[in-house]
């Protein structure tokens, strides 16, 4: 019975992992990737300086700049700059013409040091592989929905893999090298196990956060249907004071950050929003950041009188429940990592991701071994090895030409993010086709030498196109930026060598295959 139930474990392991492993892969990588979400956007927007300045400077400029342009709004938003994310933007919502209606918004990045108008280039930079990872570029919510479903079938694949694997922590210690479908086994046992907290944590977190999306019931029962009303109770939002129709003049708001401090004990201000800067009644909500603590609270804040700068009110500590899952989202989100860290999560992603690819390697060439005597592939075992290269190294060739769009395409390009966008896709898709007109071994080669050649030459491509070269960025301590090109030309190099390690195990191949025997082929295969 025991063994009964482990082979049906394996049995669910295997093919839940073939059928989502390519989505998983593309969701796990881009995901990854998103650890340096404000790292990516600001490589692609090098026109945004970076400057060592303190937050109330900053501030102090964000409102002498809205001020002078936009005395007249209904509402003003400032994104304060913080030591990822250099840009100090603010915006600004214009008084609707008509009552009910909701005036247009207006944003503006500035030079934190001058508070000057910087123009910097359309992009979506690295929120395009945050939102991807989870949305799938798909209209809402069906990529939720997709993304979770993936998330719930990788947590049994994570389930049914531990059940697997009778000898798991011996595995861990076992790789024998240069066996073939043997080397590949081992080594997915291997990173699995070296990983298995992290991909628990990912797994399990990833359902908590949409869990009221996947499991309404009891919102619906408690609410009597509105949802609406559940998430206002949830996450309540600071109340506008009403216009007092006589003008005000708004105080310095730099003071303010400190007094937010004491009531966070210490916690910093990414975001304030001014209500009615213009008139007596106006209101200053300070907003706290994310990444100062593992527990994410979406709606902590204060309010003050923008006038008087009185307290007006503070939200209060999370009950329990929402606390608990606010840790599982600050986990899976990793907000609050240092460099450190975050590096860590970056590696463990990469890992994670590897696990999915390397199973679904195995899966083809186990079955690829029962048919190497005739020579003849089937039609599905074909149609899955066009699947793994396109949506492993088809995948790596995409994310290398997104960043190539953004450097190549004109800065003052009509829609030039959404054609960055497409630029990845189009990539994407021919890899497809390429990989559909070339023997299996022969476009995994050239697809891992071109998306080598692309990783290698971002750090050129930069020289080329900007002043912010690898050599100026660590001169003028850009961490950020050299950090990118570093990376990519390491990435590129990783490519490189495992194109070469997979031309040169196809040519053993070939050879091996021509000198042993038909019994030792089926001997593999089982």
């Amino acid at each position: 019975m025991k063994e009964g139930f482990r082979q049906a474990m394996a049995w669910v392991h295997t093919w839940t992992g073939l059928l989502f492993g390519w989505l998983l892969f593309a969701i796990f990588l881009t995901g990854t990737l998103a650890y340096f979400n404000d790292e990516i956007s600001h490589w692609m927007q090098p026109e945004i300086p970076t400057r060592s300045v303190s937050s109330q400077h900053s501030l102090d400029l964000a409102q002498h700049y809205l001020q002078e342009h936009a005395p007249g709004a209904s509402r003003w938003l400032i994104d304060l700059p913080s030591a990822r994310q250099p840009a100090l933007t603010v915006r600004w919502q214009q008084s609707p013409a008509k009552r009910g209606e909701r005036g247009q918004f207006s944003e503006k990045s500035l030079d934190p040091q001058t508070g000057t108008e910087v123009q910097e280039r359309e992009t979506r930079g690295g929120d395009f592989f945050y939102r991807f990872h989870f949305q799938l570029q798909m209209p809402h919510p069906w990529g939720r929905w997709l993304s979770t479903i993936a998330a719930m079938v990788m947590f049994v694949g994570v389930i049914t893999g531990i059940i697997t694997h009778k000898k798991i922590f011996k595995d861990f210690f076992t790789f024998r090298p240069r066996k073939g479908q043997r080397s590949w086994l081992d080594g997915h046992n291997a990173v699995g196990v070296l990983v298995l907290p992290f991909y628990l944590m990912i797994s399990y977190s990833s359902l908590v956060i949409f869990m009221a999306m996947v499991m309404p019931a009891s919102i619906l029962a408690s609410y009597k249907g509105d949802v609406r009303a559940f998430y206002d109770e949830v996450f309540p939002a600071s109340s506008t004071p009403e216009l007092a129709g006589a003008p005000g003049q708004l105080a310095p708001m730099a003071p303010l950050l400190e007094r937010a401090r004491e009531q966070w004990a210490g916690g910093r201000v990414a975001r304030l929003t001014v209500n009615n800067p213009g008139d007596a009644n106006a209101s200053v909500v300070l907003v706290r950041d994310a990444a100062d603590r593992v527990v994410h609270d979406v709606s902590s804040a204060v309010t003050f009188n923008g006038v008087t700068g009185q307290l007006l009110s503070a939200t209060p500590e999370q009950p329990a429940a929402m606390a608990v899952a606010g840790s599982f989202y600050g986990l899976h989100m990793g907000r609050f990592a240092g460099p450190v860290l975050r590096w860590l999560y970056f590696i463990c992603g990469l890992a994670s991701t590897a696990v999915i690819g390397t199973g679904l390697v195995i899966w083809l060439g186990k079955r690829q071994l029962k048919h190497a005597k005739s020579g003849v592939m089937p039609f599905e075992l074909r149609l899955v090895e066009v699947l793994n290269i396109a949506s492993m190294a088809g995948l790596t060739v995409a994310v290398a030409a997104f960043f190539w769009a953004n450097r190549l395409l004109p800065v003052q390009m009509t829609g030039r993010a959404d054609w960055e966008i497409n630029s990845f896709f189009i990539l994407w898709g021919l890899s497809v086709i390429h990989a559909g007109t070339r023997p299996g071994r022969t476009a995994w080669v050239e697809q891992l030498i071109l998306a080598a050649l692309l990783f290698c030459g971002i750090p050129l491509l930069n020289a080329l196109t900007t002043s912010h070269h690898l050599v100026a960025s660590l001169t003028q301590g850009d961490w950020a930026m050299a950090g990118f090109d570093l990376a990519c030309l390491g990435s590129g190099l990783f490519l490189a060598w495992a194109a070469w390690k997979m031309r040169r195990s196809g040519r053993v191949a070939t050879t091996t295959r021509q000198r042993v025997p038909a019994v030792t082929l089926k001997r593999e295969a089982n």
